[in-house]
């Protein structure tokens, strides 16, 4: 069950929104001011919080910026009689989901509510999922071409620019997007994926844009987009040389003018995010080809990194082979098993069309198929090459 905050010098508008609250099913708590919400802050565990922003001793908007200074990352839903479009832009600014004025509409405020939590276990889930891949995954190698890709990385990294990945399958462009967004100014933010290439045409943009309940047969409620969901983050276009053209026009626009308007809906939704996107096709040939729009790979290119195969980098493949073994014996909770430097030798003979996905795969059959040592006779038995 959801635990929600309200912070309001008002009695009358706490005890409306908690009675219309809790019979959605919410835990609610209350707060008389921006003190006492703080305190609530620090000792429950909140998962949204309904301020006002006009209030005694500590307002709304400082207890806003309290809450993100101290780390404090719940979704603040800011709530006014005093609102303007100034407040609306500068609660939004200062890291606010939403911003609504008193009285509030029922369904409206239940609608932002539902919203905004979703987003927020959304965001909790990312980073949950970020510090595993983190702890577990790294670009491997030293080689010339991989410490290039290193250096262009921490280059770019920092900076806003767009950025296009490509690299054949398997070549490791997801850690490269990855790693662009850790080292990144947003890094306290989202990273979220689009896989183009498995969602079908008629779905890419919904699962973009999000789409308001009834725009189509399927659509039994409002569903927020990737683009919100990467707001203030990085949205990630993996394969997205096999975008449809219509979305690749709906994806030129929300860059041109960060906003969208989800499927079936009117209203413009602002969105700060910064795209990296990936392709194992070559863009050029596909704007010949009338596949993809040349405007939007223009939008996409500001920096190109390009990521070696793993043919072009066998010098790593010792490096890869040992970081594997290690973080398979550590899966299969087991002492990590060794390989001999004629292994290796072998290894590198071979031409990997998989490229780093396909060695991480032999390297687990081997350590399933050897005995503690991995020898060269059990790289050319077990690996079809």
């Amino acid at each position: 069950m959801s635990k929600i905050l309200i912070v309001d010098d008002e009695k009358s508008i706490r005890d409306a929104l908690s009675d219309i609250l809790i019979e959605e099913k919410y835990e609610v708590i209350t707060a008389e001011d921006g003190e006492d919400g703080w305190h609530k802050l620090e000792s429950e565990k909140i998962d949204l919080v309904l301020c006002d922003i006009k209030m005694p001793k500590m307002d709304g908007m400082e207890l806003l910026a309290k809450s993100y200074d101290e780390g404090v990352d719940i979704p603040f839903v800011m709530i006014s009689a005093h609102g303007t479009i100034d407040n609306a832009v500068e609660a939004t600014k200062m890291g606010a989901y939403d911003f609504i004025q008193k009285p509030p509409d029922l369904n409206r405020i239940l609608l932002t509510v539902r919203n905004a939590i979703d987003k927020g276990q959304l965001t909790m889930e990312t980073k949950i999922l970020k510090k595993k891949i983190s702890k577990g995954y790294d670009i491997i190698g030293n080689s010339d071409v991989i410490e290039e890709v290193k250096e262009t990385i921490e280059k770019v990294a920092p900076s806003e620019a767009r950025v296009l990945i490509n690299g054949e399958n398997g070549t490791g462009k997801e850690l490269v997007a990855r790693w662009l967004h850790e080292k990144s100014q947003r890094a306290k933010s989202s990273l979220v994926e689009v896989n183009c290439a498995a969602i079908p045409s008629e779905l890419i943009e919904s699962e973009l844009f999000g789409h308001e309940k009834g725009s189509f047969t399927s659509a039994h409620r409002q569903r927020i987009g990737k683009f919100e969901q990467a707001h203030r983050g990085t949205l990630f276009l993996d394969e997205i040389g096999d975008m449809s053209l219509s979305a690749q026009a709906k994806v030129l626009r929300a860059l041109q003018d960060k906003k969208i308007i989800r499927v079936g809906g009117d209203k413009s939704i602002n969105v700060d995010v910064r795209v990296i996107a990936a392709t194992n096709k070559n863009l050029k040939e596909e704007i010949e080809k009338g596949n993809f729009r040349e405007d939007l790979y223009h939008r996409l290119s500001v920096v190109v990194i390009v990521v070696p195969a793993l043919r072009e980098r066998k010098e790593d493949i010792k490096l890869l082979s040992q970081h594997f073994l290690s973080q398979i014996g550590n899966e299969y909770g087991a002492a990590p098993k060794t390989i001999e430097k004629e292994a290796i030798t072998q290894l590198e003979k071979y031409n990997w069309s998989g490229n780093v996905r396909e060695l991480r795969n032999v390297i687990e059959r081997l350590v399933i198929m050897s005995e503690k040592m991995i020898t060269r006779n059990d790289v050319i038995k077990y690996v079809e090459n």
